[in-house]
């Protein structure tokens, strides 16, 4: 269901899961909120330099990965430098959890609104998408996106607003977008992001 298309950095991990019911019926709890900040003993070792072998990965199809356009992981940990992150629902709460504390961005889309086939590579120039309820759109050119049938959806700097979850969401797909800078280092995160996921719903590893 997904093609990936060659590219001499990118070391992703795919992941769906299937909830039993919405997710908005079921909150995140309490234990699962409190690993929105640090200091948090995590069962994975970050890595020092895994921030600029990210930027270096992102850097191959001509993107710029600075300032607003940095990584979503350097996001979270600006949030949590500054005050705690807010809970949002327990896929996304995973997914921040464990790309706060392991430095590598995590996409998650709500898989009932996308429509195959589903690919990831390089967006071409001119390419952008809405990323936010307020209708703020984010330039795409060059950087490794998820496409869908209807075009781009996902990335590691902002998720399309036209795939996120929502209240209703019971099925999600999940990127983590690794580097091959970083060997195994996508494969022992994902083993704790399935671990985390697994406590909620049944997860696969595409």
């Amino acid at each position: 269901m997904l093609v990936i298309d060659e590219h001499p950095l990118l070391e992703t991990v795919v992941v769906i899961t299937e909830f039993d019911q919405a997710i908005g019926e079921n909150p995140s709890p309490l234990e699962l909120v409190e690993q929105l900040a640090f200091p948090l003993a995590v069962p994975i070792a970050t890595e020092a330099e895994v921030k600029s072998h990210v930027r270096d990965m992102l850097r191959f199809g001509g993107y710029k990965p600075t300032g607003r356009g940095k990584p979503a992981s350097e996001y979270l940990r600006q949030a949590v430098a500054k005050s705690r992150l807010s809970t949002i629902n327990i896929p996304v709460d995973i997914c921040n959890i464990v790309s706060l504390h392991s430095g590598l961005p995590i996409s998650v889309i709500d898989l009932d609104l996308a429509s195959e086939p589903l690919r990831i590579r390089i967006a071409p120039e001119g390419s952008n998408y809405v990323f936010n309820q307020t209708g703020q759109t984010i330039k795409l050119d060059g950087l490794l996106c998820l496409f869908d049938n209807q075009g781009a959806c996902a990335n590691a700097v902002k998720d399309s607003q036209r795939t996120k979850t929502s209240s209703k969401t019971k099925r999600t797909l999940s990127i983590i977008w690794g580097t091959q800078s970083l060997p195994g280092y996508s494969a022992t995160v994902s083993q704790w992001y399935c671990k985390l996921l697994n406590e909620f719903g049944t997860t696969q590893v595409v």
